[in-house]
């Protein structure tokens, strides 16, 4: 029998949906846990302590974190928008760490106007070709063969790419008002269908580049339609914005609610992108905690294992958040308790 919750009538929720508080929770306890130095394992809880989950704050994770502050924010690098605006697309478009750094490597600081598509794609090309994984699991970019005409995605990509910044796409975001309006301007290149142009306009957010609201617009990503299936048996009429909205608009008192004590990011509450990210953090986590509850996909197993390290977190957060001082002091409480 579904949970008929009144604050939520007439949506009536799963047993799910408590557990994506909970996961939310926990997930972002285990984040401070190891902020904080303390030795692994991070929690008790037996699916994240052996699965890999995202953060609960989107920001917080390892690609986000390392765009923020060796793509977006570099003092050795041009800060126009026009080459900020390439920095960020160009780590996207891949999404790994290693594929930029090998770049970086290779042909020097990456700028536009150093920028020479022979010179990119003789890089990547070969880096394949020695069986290196170029691209991040994390999504599926589009092959866009069809769109650009070569045979090689990476090619393709590359000449997107090269196409937006031909549009001055860069100069145009800077000029939009909100975040939909910016979201509109990406989607409408070839490959880049809601999901993308949604995770790209996030990014570009973190930058000097616009100053969107977080909590202005959301799109739903394919994972998340999955979570919000499993955790909304019936939506009450509520499309999938309006209820990933309803659940940032709760969730002080869910977790008041439940007795949890959830640590925000220094007083940042999740905003839209981090409830959407948690609906499709919260579907793998079902599939193990649920295996009842089946998703539209049908997925029943969690494909990466989580692989604990001690390294250090050397947080950044966009410095327009005003968050940075507030870490500074806590790492400095944390030395003097140390």
């Amino acid at each position: 029998m579904p949970i008929v919750l009144r604050h939520l009538a007439p949506a009536k929720v799963s047993e799910v949906y408590e557990s994506y508080w909970r996961f939310a929770a926990e997930r972002q306890a285990v984040f401070f846990r190891r902020a904080q130095g303390q030795r692994h394992p991070w929690t008790e809880n037996p699916v994240l302590a052996i699965y890999k989950f995202t953060n609960a704050y989107r920001a917080s994770d390892r690609a986000s974190q390392y765009l923020i502050r060796h793509v977006i924010y570099r003092d050795d690098l041009p800060t126009s928008p026009r080459e900020v605006f390439f920095r960020i697309l160009l780590f996207k478009l891949f999404n790994k760490i290693e594929t930029w750094e090998l770049l970086e490597r290779t042909l020097g600081p990456i700028t536009f106007e150093g920028y020479r598509f022979a010179a990119y794609d003789a890089v990547l090309a070969h880096a394949m070709q020695a069986g290196h994984r170029i691209y991040s699991a994390a999504y599926i970019m589009p092959p866009g063969g069809r769109a650009f005409g070569r045979s090689a995605k990476h090619q393709n990509n590359l000449l997107l790419l090269e196409r937006m910044m031909d549009d001055r796409l860069a100069e145009r975001l800077a000029q939009t008002r909100t975040m939909q309006e910016g979201f509109e301007n990406l989607r409408a290149y070839p490959t880049i269908g809601d999901f993308l142009a949604y995770q790209f306009i996030t990014d570009i957010n973190y930058s000097e580049l616009t100053d969107f609201n977080e909590m202005d617009f959301v799109v739903a990503g394919p994972g998340a339609r999955d979570g919000l299936r499993k955790c909304f048996v019936d939506p009450g009429g509520l499309n999938e914005p309006e209820l990933i909205r309803l659940m940032a608009d709760l969730q002080e008192q869910e977790f008041e609610r439940l007795g949890l004590d959830f640590q925000s990011l220094w007083g940042r509450r999740l905003q839209l992108i981090d409830c959407q990210n948690l609906f499709c953090e919260v579907d793998k986590y079902a599939r193990v905690a649920h295996p009842q509850i089946v998703g539209k996909t049908g997925r029943v197993r969690i494909k990466q294992k989580f692989e604990p390290t001690q390294k250090p977190i050397d947080l950044f957060y966009p410095p327009k958040w005003q968050l940075n001082d507030k870490i500074a002091i806590t790492a400095l409480q944390r030395s003097a308790v140390e």
